[in-house]
């Protein structure tokens, strides 16, 4: 993006450099639509620029969580720029929607961004400022506390990440050493992750309750701008998981166990191949994932390798796993450069190369909404946003020839991740019900906290893995998930997506060069059309009703058999 507002040489310091600018943006006389429509621009440049600043102090902050200056210039950042901004933000925001000019802009382009900008001043207090750069900071704490968790084989020190590849490891009694080696690292936070998770919930709920609502799930709920469904469909969604698709993971883990020959199938045998192969090895280092992606994206569309090519290029992919980086992948949109970043956590195993074509959906998502006018039509939903990378999984399957030469390995690759995407939905379920009961009872304890997960463990597992005498790894394995610390009710949206993902995919089987055409269209609506629209747009519904559910089951279900 070129700048037109501010110079090319503005960088941010401080707030004092940056008030001069809030302030002229609040008070410049708006006399037509067009000096609306320019306000606007000026002040989504405006956005972009503090935006990419932001992103780029949590970027390397994650990227090295041992380097206290790049801690504390996320921190000043966060405590020293965002609180002066909110205020402004919800005058500006007051500002468009007073405008006498904002019924005369187009509907079907501003209808979705106006939408928002209301539910932000309805939602606005000035006393949640405050806590919310407190959050921000405690937030932060999970990856801090995460990415110091480390175990030593064999006279090596190696990340939690690194050590899980051990559970595809052949040799049984290996595999049960490096989970109780890593159970007992995870242990010693067990207590620490629960207070910050205690924290966390105190100051979330108040947030809640200064802005009128009962409890944080309602708030968040509306924070989220879920136009499109209500809470009552997240309930839905678990029931038809529980009913459709926990049977047929639970047909799955029982033909592993069965395979596996054992009397108790334990947590360490769930990744082992069953025909004692060896663990799949798609790439060797970051730089052979990155060239590879290139390859399998160039099959599926020339444009989304160049997409990649051109991150590689300009040094936003951090993907290998070291010792201080912050755990979890993401691909982080930069407003200003319209370029995004990768960050993964690498070990060479074919779920790293899931993770690279997912977040790989993702920065396709950002080249494709690049060229649209303002900051806030390129922040979609997470609805939409995992569904570009989420369908970018299940299609890039059919071109894994680039990672698997061997047709055996890509057969065996490809029934990995169908059943990881049945797998991964019960998950999905099970920590989004986790969350609505935890907001729901803000006073609870940590022993009801476990107790709660516990049952909801029961009614989304399958009772085929033998967790006895390992109850207390079970009880805390909700602490690995990091959405749950840092992005609040950022969860569902995996499975609904998932769904729309697994229609794509069927699309593409079908017709390979419409549901390409309608995925590139849908994507590069940004959030100009609401998540119905867009979805349609993609040639799909937006649907996580158990009927759908069911017929989507069947097809992955067929899918699978028939490799």
């Amino acid at each position: 993006m070129q700048r037109h507002y501010l110079s090319s040489d503005f960088k941010i310091t401080n707030w004092d450099q940056l008030k001069p600018i809030f302030e002229e943006l609040k008070h410049r006389t708006l006399q037509s639509v067009s000096d609306l429509r320019q306000w606007m621009k000026d002040y989504s440049e405006v956005e972009a620029v503090i935006s990419e600043d932001g992103a780029w102090r949590y970027i390397k902050m994650t990227c090295n969580t041992q380097d206290e200056k790049l801690q504390n210039d996320f921190n000043f950042f966060v405590t020293e720029i965002e609180p002066h901004i909110s205020p402004y933000s919800n005058e500006l925001n007051k500002k468009l929607i007073d405008c006498p000019f904002v019924d005369e802009l187009e509907k079907d382009t501003y209808f979705v961004h106006v939408r928002g900008v209301k539910k932000s001043i309805e939602l606005y207090r000035e006393e949640n400022i405050a806590l919310n750069t407190e959050l921000r900071q405690k937030e932060q704490e999970f990856g801090t506390i995460s990415a110091a968790q480390s175990i030593t084989h064999n006279g090596e020190e190696m990340t939690i990440q690194k050590a899980s590849t051990f559970f595809k490891n052949n040799d049984r009694s290996l595999r049960e050493k490096i989970y109780h080696q890593i159970q007992e690292r995870k242990g010693k936070d067990e207590d620490t992750l629960n207070n910050l998770y205690t924290e966390l919930i105190k100051l979330r709920h108040q947030v809640a309750l200064n802005t009128g609502f009962s409890n944080y799930r309602d708030y968040k709920h509306e924070e989220l701008g879920r136009f499109d469904y209500r809470v009552q469909d997240c309930y839905d969604f678990q029931d038809a998981i529980q009913k459709h698709i926990v049977p047929l993971v639970k047909q799955n883990e029982q033909a592993r166990k069965d395979a596996l020959n054992l009397d108790s199938y334990r947590p360490w045998d769930k990744e082992v191949d069953v025909d004692g192969k060896t663990p799949l090895k798609p790439f060797s280092t970051g730089a052979d994932l990155t060239a590879k992606t290139i390859s399998c994206f160039n099959e599926i569309d020339p444009y989304f390798a160049d997409c990649i090519s051109t991150m590689r290029d300009m040094k936003r992919l951090d993907l290998e796993s070291r010792i201080g980086k912050a755990p979890g992948g993401y691909n982080y949109p930069l407003m200003e450069t319209d370029v995004p970043f990768i960050f993964m956590n690498a070990v060479g195993l074919h779920r790293d190369m899931v993770t690279m074509v997912h977040e790989g959906g993702h920065a396709v998502h950002a080249f494709l909404a690049a060229g649209l006018e303002l900051t806030e039509f390129k922040s979609t939903p997470s609805e939409v946003a995992e569904l570009a990378s989420m369908s970018m999984e299940l299609i890039s399957m059919e071109h894994w020839d680039a990672f698997f030469a061997d047709k055996e390995e890509l057969k065996r690759a490809k029934k990995e991740q169908l059943d990881s995407v049945l797998k991964g939905l019960p998950w999905i379920a099970s920590i989004d019900k986790f969350q609505h009961w935890i907001y729901t009872h803000p006073q609870h304890t940590i022993e009801e906290r476990y107790a709660t997960w516990l049952q909801i463990c029961k009614d989304f597992g399958t009772g085929v893995v033998d967790y006895s005498g390992l109850e207390n790894n079970l009880k805390r394995s909700w602490q690995s998930q990091l959405h749950l610390y840092e992005v609040p009710f950022y969860y569902i949206e995996y499975g609904m997506a998932q769904l729309g993902a697994i229609a794509m995919w069927r699309n593409y089987k079908q017709n390979p060069k419409q549901a390409l055409e309608n995925y590139k269209k849908a994507l590069a609506l940004g959030y100009t059309k609401t998540i119905p629209e867009i979805y349609k747009t993609a040639g799909i519904k937006f649907d996580f009703s158990p009927d759908y559910v069911k017929e989507l089951a069947d097809f992955v279900k067929a899918e699978y058999e028939a490799l």
